[in-house]
């Protein structure tokens, strides 16, 4: 079946929530509430991947005026201002059922394309070590350790330019 993404519609966060707690530790997991808000408030950089009618990965964060993700970022969500410079991802994750199969990348790439239509300078985001390589392969730099402390990981920021002003 072939796979297609668009925008989180309200119906699918039954879907996206058991993605959610299967990709991520209790206290790294965003809540139903907070995946409802961001449905709600930045549907244009919230993306599902479907086969069908099935939610099968996702990727979520909203437009932000600064180079690295802050821990507010992950507490409360806020519209997409126009005049952020940065996209940012705060979950991307794909149902352990089709991990492997190049979802992840594809929802990247989607959402490069959307922060490009948007005007925006680069995609920035935190992850934790193990996940340094897939995001190199997808066109991310390291920019070394954040100072996150979100579920009381060390996370490190990793940036991909989307325009030639970085």
């Amino acid at each position: 079946m072939p796979l297609t993404i668009t925008p989180a519609q309200p119906q699918d966060l039954d879907q996206i929530m058991a993605i959610e707690q299967a990709g991520f530790s209790p206290a790294e997991a965003a809540t139903e509430a907070s995946m409802a808000e961001r449905i709600r408030l930045i549907s244009d950089t919230f993306l599902v991947a479907r086969q069908g009618a099935t939610v099968v990965g996702y990727v979520v964060g909203p437009a932000f005026n600064h180079r690295y993700l802050t821990d507010e970022l992950f507490a409360q969500s806020t519209p997409n201002a126009k005049e952020d410079a940065y996209q940012t991802v705060l979950s991307l994750a794909v149902s352990p059922a089709h991990q492997g199969a190049g979802i992840a990348s594809q929802l990247l790439t989607a959402l490069a394309q959307v922060a490009r239509q948007q005007h925006r300078q680069a995609i920035t985001l935190t992850c934790l070590k193990r996940l340094i390589p897939f995001y190199e392969r997808n066109g991310y730099v390291n920019e070394g350790v954040s100072a996150s402390a979100h579920a009381g990981e060390t996370w490190y920021n990793l940036v991909l330019p989307l325009t030639d002003e970085l």
